[in-house]
């Protein structure tokens, strides 16, 4: 099975051909957006971080913002940058030039203020949008695709049959070689054993079991107990009663696959296969994560509804309540109410779904994309000092 992709010099494959603009602090984040508005085809990320950030938390910044740059779906990069942020302008700029891609940047202090840097900038964006024009998509076997997938708003049919639909999904890929990655850590917990089993070697067992207890301890010293927040007003409204349900019901998503490794936040993975990333439940910044780990499409069940999509991949929004589908069917592709009816089986809403993948690989926009949705947000690990 083949999908018409764009292969890039460092041999990875998209299934977009963005021209990507990235502020590498917030400073410079108006100044992106401005450029994006007047080159079409261009994308600006609402990056909020990028200054007085240390340790960790700055690494992870840095290396989000790098690892997005280099995903597939992205044919060029401009890097916007003021000048005196903590993020190193022209070390990003080096590392992004590795992929091949063509890249250049714009500093606002050394040209002068905003008016300047958004003309300059301008120019450079149109010249690197004529660049990536030129670039036609080729017939790729689908093993080159690599699958996100996502929960939000979920109620009691998204564990019950959305869940494990997409898992069907995620297996289909995995199968054909392609790489599959699950996230939420939050979400893992009171499932974490169960997930654990499917580890490919003790080690990575226990790097699954490691980031649930951080994230579970990080809570405990801030004064705060997960299970105040989890699950949310909406997916007790929704019918689900504990933590437990939730990640229960969350780690269907992942199929039956063996799981290869665990990720940190926006880690670009070594091998193909399955994939857990240590993320926060936050839906935008989950997805941010997912795709600086090379993702480029998303699978996004919802029970209650979400427009949520993202700068880069395309997001396919899935329901198993037929309310939510009727009510919000602006934002929801795939009606998956029929498991719950009894008129398709789990297995065959998740043939339905691995299609859709298909198809939106050859191009066919979900409507978040169609709509415009590029909600974004890097995970911060500590204040910003």
């Amino acid at each position: 099975m083949e999908f018409l992709g764009y292969r890039r010099l460092d041999g990875k494959v998209g299934i977009r051909n963005h021209c990507l603009i990235i502020p590498t602090s917030v400073c410079s984040s108006t100044v992106a957006f401005n450029i994006a508005q007047q080159v079409p085809g261009s994308v600006a990320l609402a990056n909020q971080h990028g200054c007085c950030q240390i340790g960790a938390d700055y690494e992870q910044t840095l290396r989000t913002l790098i690892n997005l740059a280099k995903n597939p779906n992205v044919g060029a990069v401009l890097v916007v940058g003021l000048g005196c942020e903590g993020v190193p302008i022209h070390d990003v700029v080096a590392e992004i030039t590795t992929t091949g891609k063509p890249v250049d940047v714009v500093v606002i202090q050394e040209i002068g203020g905003t008016l300047s840097a958004t003309t300059e900038g301008v120019r450079k964006m149109a010249e690197l949008a004529r660049q990536v024009v030129k670039l036609q998509p080729e017939k790729i076997h689908i093993r080159e695709l690599s699958l996100a997938i996502e929960c939000g708003g979920s109620d009691f049919t998204s564990g019950l049959a959305s869940n494990p639909a997409v898992g069907i999904a995620a297996d289909l890929l995995v199968a054909a070689g392609g790489n599959v990655m699950l996230s939420e850590t939050t979400e893992f917990i009171g499932a974490e054993h169960i997930l654990a089993r499917r580890a490919k070697s003790p080690e990575v067992a226990e790097k699954l079991f490691q980031i649930v207890r951080d994230c579970e301890e990080r809570a405990k010293l801030s004064n705060f107990n997960l299970r105040d927040g989890q699950p949310t007003p909406g997916n007790i409204a929704g019918g689900i009663s504990s933590i437990e349900e939730k990640s229960l019901g969350c780690i269907y998503k992942a199929g039956h696959a063996p799981i290869q490794g665990v990720l940190q936040y926006g880690e670009i993975p070594s091998t193909k296969g399955l994939y857990i990333m240590d993320s926060p439940g936050q839906d935008v910044e989950s997805i941010s994560g997912m795709l600086a780990s090379g993702a480029t499409v998303v699978i996004f069940t919802t029970g209650r509804g979400t427009p949520t999509g993202s700068p880069i991949a395309p997001v396919i929004k899935i329901t198993a309540n037929q309310r939510t589908f009727q009510r919000m069917n602006d934002n929801m592709d795939i009606d998956a109410s029929s498991i719950i009816s009894g008129h398709e089986t789990i297995e065959q809403v998740g043939h339905r779904i691995f299609d859709e993948i298909i198809k939106v690989a050859n191009g066919h926009k979900p409507k978040a994309e169609i709509l415009g949705h590029q909600e974004f947000g890097i995970y911060k690990l500590a204040p910003t000092f």
